[in-house]
């Protein structure tokens, strides 16, 4: 089984829309509801968990969103422009971008539309985020509804912890997204510990300024940024990224800590030694 929250990867996926199917079966596209009642559609593997007692790996999205054209639900059957690969879901998986990779369920047996939200273990009962004041003895899975789309955040790249690096410029690069399809309005880079800032460039395509929400870029890849800041000593370089929401990630892992560990997207944080480089 395979499912994903704080990692992300970016591969280009080939399929048939959702909404395209479900027209064809003779429900329109931005249906919230059937006449008969149902509101999600659930997505059911062959893949067999002991979480589920034994029975399928499954997971729901609401219909308003498997039936919206622009939220490019898929059903894949191709990545990077080969058949889909065993590993990855072979023969037919969802891909549902913006959303946690749990959703995405591989190797697919069957899609329902039914009335509730997917009962199985891993929509009601893990990925859910609690508040700090919430434990395993107290814990109550109904008053907190299943994650789905992922929060903004950001990583460097180009530095690992205890890098070593001539006294000078430096170049800090690395990757930022966010979930819904929202765009990155900015990404913060510090390489004080925080105490000052300067905004780094975005792109994601190679000499072509990216710019939020705007018809030439793409909504569900991560977008790319680029600082060089001048470092003279040995420090403490961080990353935050703002999306188009204004959502911005958090200071630090204690302003969100929950009990399950999950959406820890506090600032990305690298320590870098000043003095003689081998790189």
């Amino acid at each position: 089984m395979s499912f994903g929250l704080q990692s992300l990867s970016l591969s280009v996926w080939g399929g048939a829309k959702l909404a395209d199917v479900l027209e064809l079966v003779g429900i329109p596209k931005l249906t919230g509801a059937t006449k008969s009642g149902g509101k999600h559609v659930e997505f059911v593997s062959v893949d067999k968990c002991k979480e589920e007692n034994g029975g399928p790996y499954k997971a729901s999205i609401p219909l308003i969103q498997a039936t919206n054209p622009e939220a490019d639900v898929l059903l894949a059957y191709e990545m990077n422009g080969k058949t889909l690969n065993r590993d990855h879901g072979y023969p037919l998986r969802a891909i549902v971008p913006g959303v946690i990779g749990a959703r995405s369920v591989k190797w697919l047996d069957s899609i329902n539309v039914i009335t509730e939200e997917c009962q199985g273990f891993f929509m009601q009962k893990d990925y859910k985020m609690f508040p700090p004041s919430v434990n395993w003895d107290n814990i109550n899975w109904s008053t907190r509804r299943p994650q789905m789309d992922f929060p903004v955040q950001c990583a460097i790249c180009s530095l690992e912890d205890v890098n070593a690096v001539k006294p000078g410029k430096v170049k800090i690069t690395g990757y930022a997204a966010s979930g819904g399809g929202r765009g990155i309005e900015r990404v913060d880079v510090s390489v004080d510990g925080g105490k000052t800032w300067i905004e780094a460039s975005r792109y994601q395509r190679t000499g072509i300024p990216y710019i939020a929400e705007h018809t030439s870029s793409e909504k569900w890849a991560w977008v790319l940024f680029e600082a060089t800041a001048d470092v003279q000593q040995s420090t403490e370089i961080v990353a935050k990224a703002v999306d188009s929401a204004a959502n911005v990630q958090p200071e630090k892992v204690e302003d969100i800590w929950n009990l399950r560990g999950i959406l820890n997207t506090s600032w990305h944080r690298v320590q870098v030694q000043v003095g003689h480089s081998n790189l």
